[in-house]
């Protein structure tokens, strides 16, 4: 009955439209009073979910990519993807793709490579003859490689809900190669929809032009390379990397490039305080939530249920996938990490899975459902700035569905795609 409560009132929030985090919190503290345990007991274990320190790294990070985003570094990062594939066939396509795996790498927010890329490529596509479903489908599928290439908030929200004993370093160089891949899909699927098109390909501007926008933007790429370096070679932990990350964007921005003003600045600030607070809250309604699943013991009984199924790991991993999709395209994918940890992770550990490696899938799929409808977060943004409804950009995006779910494959049965880099840094 305790375990009725808390999902079932929880999806009865839900439907009411009460907010994801209070959702869960009302659900956590309702199942503690149900059990008879002290409520008290249940904010003391809110309050130790946010009692990591750990977590600081991540208001760094959202406030580096705010920065980022009203600093002149996306239109940068966008010239230099154009100078280096843009005289592919469907260049822009392409160049949407691999400035999301640019950018995405320093914002490490999919929502704002939507945003900042969208912004700036879907008008220009849209004047150049591609059609407007087109430009938003890209943009929106390739988004999503903010979540798996590092610095990713996402990440340290995972090693957290995995129980503190992940570490943030090896987790952010295990997505490099996932996401680097996933793109790589999606610019061949970008390519063969252009193809079919008939879409134009853009002049190539030479290698001279090409060197000249890699040295305009290398200032702002340097602001992935100085978090994700500061952790990796173990001078700064992941905390203090997010700081001076933060610090060097604020630098790079207003006085290297000089287009961060002060309005800029204190947008970025107050957006980067409203996302801090959601997560934060988030982050403490859930612990109490997973403290709970560990009572009814959720994890065993999915074991249990899932073996009954079948007993051949392969089969077990499909099924995660798809559960894990399908729980993307109705809820938050933060609040879905954070719940879902706790239970699929000791799963797979009990069919030998590397707990990066999963996490990494659990980044894909979750990273999916910010591109799916009913909530996708990303799809509603692309689709407002490309000024298209949603329910035409669905009906021509499946190949790009079909990209990240190729990728997703390969990262959950070929275990070396996440963590052969991990091992040649001896991690």
């Amino acid at each position: 009955m305790g375990l009725t409560i808390l999902f079932g009132l929880f999806a009865i929030l839900l439907l009411f439209g009460m907010p994801v985090a209070f959702a869960i919190g009302l659900a956590a503290v309702a199942t503690f009073a149900y059990e008879g345990l002290p409520i008290l007991t249940a904010f003391q274990r809110m309050l130790s979910g946010v009692s990591v320190l750990s977590l600081l790294a991540i208001p760094f990070f959202i406030f580096a990519g705010e920065l980022m985003l009203h600093g002149g570094i996306a239109g940068r990062l966008v010239r230099l993807a154009s100078a280096a594939v843009g005289s592919l066939r469907g260049g822009l396509g392409i160049v949407n793709v691999f400035s999301s795996m640019l950018f995405g790498g320093i914002s490490g927010s999919a929502v704002a490579d939507t945003s900042a890329l969208g912004s700036i490529l879907v008008p220009v596509m849209k004047e150049k003859g591609y059609d407007a479903d087109y430009a938003v489908n890209v943009t929106v599928a390739s988004s999503i490689a903010g979540v798996v290439i590092p610095p990713s908030h996402n990440m340290i929200l995972y090693a957290i809900a995995a129980g503190g004993g992940l570490s943030i370093g090896k987790l952010f160089v295990a997505g490099v190669v996932p996401g680097v891949l996933m793109c790589l899909c999606l610019a061949i699927a970008a390519y063969w929809v252009a193809v079919r098109r008939g879409y134009p390909a853009e002049t190539f501007p030479g290698w001279r032009s090409l060197l000249i926008s890699f040295i305009v933007a290398l200032p702002g790429l340097l602001t992935a390379v100085i978090i994700v370096g500061g952790v990796l070679s173990g001078v700064m932990t992941v905390t203090e990397s997010g700081a001076l990350g933060a610090v060097y964007a604020i630098v790079v921005t207003a006085l290297v490039y000089r287009e961060l003003n002060w309005k800029g600045f204190i947008t970025a600030v107050s957006r980067a305080v409203r996302t801090t607070a959601m997560v934060m809250i988030l982050v403490s309604a859930a612990t109490a939530f997973s403290y709970m699943l560990t009572i009814y013991r959720v994890p065993n009984e999915l074991a249990t249920f899932l073996s009954s199924i079948s007993s051949n790991p392969l089969v077990i991993l499909l099924i995660l996938n798809f559960m894990l999709l399908a729980l993307g395209m109705v809820m938050d994918m933060a609040a879905l990490i954070l719940i879902c940890t706790p239970i699929f992770l000791p799963l797979v550990k009990s069919f030998g899975m590397d707990p990066v490696q999963f996490g990494i899938i659990m980044m894909m799929n979750l990273g999916l459902g910010l591109c799916t409808p009913p909530v996708g977060a990303c799809l509603f943004v692309g689709c407002a700035i490309g000024g298209i409804k949603i329910e035409k950009t669905v009906r021509t995006i499946w190949p790009f569905y079909l990209a990240i779910f190729t990728a997703l494959l390969l990262v959950t049965y070929v275990p070396a795609v996440s963590l052969t880099l991990p091992r040649l840094f001896g991690m």
